[in-house]
């Protein structure tokens, strides 16, 4: 289970969001703290109709869903004596869409999907609330993913041409290759820095992520924003290291050492790190904060 919680509020109630397998889990513990919670999650998964609907999801979205132990779950639903536990569920029938977490942030969690159903068993209201909760918090990350996206987008092209000119008017005037072959030089320097942050050639990189380089992405599109920010100040630094006649691995020395130094003072920038602030927090949180 991923360590990252995201929270949202309905009905004054703050409600634990985790990722599982990629996807989203709610914590239906919280959904119902303070009223008998336990209790209420096992009642919704005594009745019939839950656990039809439950062995219904996990037979679309679980290949290890232990259809023959459902089976027998479901037949004995209704029977006075019958009780199911978030616990007996997944280990009786290798379920998926109920897990439990420990610790600070511990309780019952279940996949969206379930958590949804469970909001209408406390009430209408409340799934509708809660629906509308999480997809402002999906708005939000969503934004968030926009903004990130813009920032890479700028910092990789900002100084490129200031880069680029470099090398077309102080190293390829002084090489005799054609015009046809000239993209090799631009490639070979693009490395220097490549190599000098992130440790390896562009070849190298599509050598180790085949699947990705079919994708069309290289190491630049996967890189973070610290890393980002640092190839645009060691673009500029390369550009009028090349000016100045600097040999090659005089250059790259001088960019790799810059290039740790500098992520190493990014990595620990509240400034830098602010740009994912927005993930961690709600709608609600945010006008909070505005005082609406």
């Amino acid at each position: 289970m991923s360590a990252k919680v995201k929270q949202i509020e309905v009905e004054d109630k703050i409600i634990a969001i985790t990722s599982y397998n990629d996807d989203d889990y709610i914590c239906l513990t919280d959904m119902v703290r303070d009223e008998e919670g336990n209790d209420h999650i096992r009642n919704w998964m005594r009745n019939r109709n839950t656990i039809e609907f439950l062995g219904l999801w996990e037979q679309l979205n679980n290949p290890n869903f232990k259809s023959v132990e459902f089976d027998t779950l479901k037949k004995e639903a209704g029977l006075n004596s019958f009780n199911l536990t978030p616990k007996k569920w997944v280990e009786t029938t290798n379920a998926i869409g109920i897990i439990s977490k420990s610790g600070r942030q511990g309780g019952t969690y279940a996949h969206k999907d379930l958590a949804f159903e469970f909001g209408a068993w406390i009430s209408p209201m409340f799934k509708l609330l809660l629906i509308k909760e999480f997809q402002r918090l999906k708005e939000i990350e969503t934004n968030q993913f926009n903004l990130e996206w813009d920032v890479k987008r700028i910092l990789s092209k900002a100084n490129y041409s200031i880069h680029t000119d470099a090398i077309k008017n102080h190293i390829i005037p002084t090489l005799n290759v054609s015009k046809d072959k000239e993209w090799i030089t631009y490639a070979d320097e693009a490395d220097v820095l490549n190599v000098a942050l992130f440790g390896c050639t562009a070849k190298q990189w599509r050598e180790s992520n085949p699947q990705l380089a079919l994708e069309g992405k290289n190491m630049r599109d996967l890189a973070s924003i610290n890393q980002l920010t640092v190839l645009s100040n060691l673009e500029v630094l390369n550009s009028e290291m090349i000016k100045n006649k600097m040999l090659k691995n005089q250059r790259f020395q001088y960019l790799h050492r810059t290039a740790l130094q500098q992520l190493a003072i990014l990595d620990n920038s509240n400034s830098m790190k602010s740009l994912k602030k927005l993930s961690d927090s709600t709608f609600i949180d945010e006008q909070k904060k505005l005082g609406n």
